[in-house]
């Protein structure tokens, strides 16, 4: 594990952790994969993606957390809506594809997450498709992050929509009628049982690896 500091462009400094395989890991593609935390304004932190980032490392993929402006150990102040955040994750993906030089980035976004890292996938080219923990789709949640729908909808790239069956801010319902619109491929993975904040937590942080791994296996070389 590394810690480093990536700016984004507007002058904000983003504390990073970088967790790399121990050893090759024979069968593993050269995706680096992106974590995004939850919100910040409810104590989102990159912390909450550790174990997620050292199960990926484990299975031959380096993973990157960060924390967002205003989180952790990052300078900045946090915005309502994740706004400024998607300049965050933009300048994460840039200076892993830059500096690491995978062959591909996969972005992941947890919670409020992933709203913020669904408005970033088509900023950078690098990104080759993306995941999503429990999106808050519902109608309370679409007050703060409804602006970012439409982007990852949008989106032609690969999506995996993971999300617990008894999630408290968006229903099964809600988040099938959301990607009917969807364009490109999107895959939705349902939890039986799962609650929201469920999910954040390390009992399910195994089964998000292994959902997380073999959906980059069933992305085209």
């Amino acid at each position: 594990m590394e810690w480093t500091t990536v700016e984004a462009e507007d002058g904000a400094k983003l504390s990073v952790r970088l967790f790399k395989p121990a050893a090759p890991v024979e069968g593993a593609e050269d995706v680096a994969v992106v974590l995004v935390h939850p919100y910040t304004i409810l104590g989102g932190v990159q912390g909450l993606l550790r174990g997620m980032a050292q199960g990926l490392a484990e299975r031959g993929h380096r993973a990157v957390t960060f924390d967002m402006r205003g989180a952790g150990r990052s300078t900045g102040r946090a915005s309502l809506t994740g706004s400024s955040e998607v300049g965050d994750v933009v300048a994460v993906c840039r200076w892993v594809a830059d500096t690491l030089k995978p062959r591909a980035v996969l972005l992941v976004g947890s919670s409020a997450g992933a709203p913020i890292a669904g408005s970033a996938v088509d900023k950078v080219d690098q990104v080759v498709g993306y995941v999503s923990i429990g999106y808050p789709f519902g109608l309370m949640a679409s007050i703060l992050f409804g602006r970012h729908h439409d982007a990852i909808l949008k989106s032609e790239k690969p999506k995996l929509f993971i999300m617990g069956t008894k999630d408290g801010f968006t229903s099964v319902k809600q988040l099938q009628n959301k990607l009917k619109s969807a364009a490109g491929r999107v895959d939705t993975h349902l939890i039986e049982g799962a609650g929201h904040f469920q999910m954040e937590g390390p009992a399910f942080d195994a089964q998000m690896v292994d959902l997380i791994v073999n959906f980059i296996k069933s992305l085209d070389k």
